[in-house]
């Protein structure tokens, strides 16, 4: 926090020594820590948020946010599971079969999937499967992972509740993940060292999932951690949507309420995950390929 001295203030008042009123000094003290004057002009204060609490339910935001925390993370690993167990696979083989009607079935589907917004894929999965279709499909728009025993009151994990939600949620990534994986294969198969590893005798299958798809990889992983951080923060339309008890749902009702800690608590969660989903990143990096690992990527 960074305050500049003003000579005219109405609400606060500095003397020479640039003392708050005891009442607002408190107040800044609880809330951001210990002050240190800096340049004369100005106070500085720094210390690890503390959210207090909401507004509305008058409880502890980090309670709200831990308890919120895990049906989002559910709902993210779910959706980025269904993206790279079938993004991956459909851009090796789109850029195996190229300019076969295999090819242009994934390229027309991945661009309708980046095209379509998640709300709009939301309302009509959610209209059509689990509305229209439901005694077919036996899915429904429910707000959780588990639901409630109306009898005994006790909860029963249910998978099929994050279908819907999941499918929604990984149509945008899946498509991105599928041009992608596309382009960087076909770059990787015009490459010399796959000609020579076709030379030496190996198969078809052991080249290109093998050696192509590990070169190939970098451009995905980046992709994939970048998605994953922003599903990690929270869905919001894709929760609000299905109801789906999460950090964004929560989000989209703190700011309907104008509740504002429960706000800030979520965007510092969103924030912290985008920088620990970067440095997994960068981990996978040298995972994937030796020559990060020995400093030569």
């Amino acid at each position: 926090l960074l305050l500049k001295k003003r000579k005219k203030d109405v609400s606060i008042h500095l003397n020479n020594n640039l003392s708050f009123s005891n009442h607002f000094d408190n107040e800044l003290r609880l809330n951001y820590g210990s002050f240190n004057t800096f340049g004369g002009n100005y106070k500085v204060g720094l210390k690890i948020p503390y959210l207090r609490k909401s507004y509305q339910t008058k409880r502890d935001v980090g309670s709200m946010l831990l308890q919120a925390l895990p049906g989002t993370l559910i709902l993210a690993v779910a959706a980025m599971f269904i993206a790279i167990a079938i993004g991956i696979p459909l851009g090796v083989l789109a850029a195996v079969r190229q300019n076969t009607w295999l090819d242009t079935s994934a390229i027309f589907s991945s661009i309708v999937g980046i095209s379509a917004p998640s709300f709009f894929m939301g309302i009509i999965l959610a209209y059509v499967f689990g509305f229209v279709l439901t005694d077919w499909t036996g899915l429904h728009i429910s707000g959780s992972w588990f639901d409630v025993d109306e009898v005994t009151g006790e909860k029963r994990l249910t998978l099929a509740n994050l279908v819907l939600p999941a499918i929604t949620l990984g149509i945008r990534p899946l498509a991105i993940i599928t041009q992608l994986t596309r382009s960087s294969m076909l770059d990787v198969l015009d490459q010399d060292y796959i000609r020579t590893a076709y030379a030496k005798g190996l198969s078809k299958r052991k080249v290109i999932w093998k050696h192509a798809l590990r070169n190939a990889l970098n451009p995905v992983i980046t992709a994939i951690t970048g998605w994953f951080a922003e599903l990690l923060a929270g869905a919001f339309f894709v929760e609000y949507i299905f109801g789906w008890q999460g950090i964004g749902k929560m989000t989209v009702d703190a700011l309907e309420k104008l509740d504002y800690p429960v706000v800030m608590g979520s965007v510092l969660i969103a924030a912290t995950f985008f920088i620990l989903v970067n440095i997994l990143a960068d981990v996978l990096y040298g995972v994937v390929d030796p020559r990060i690992r020995a400093g030569k990527g």
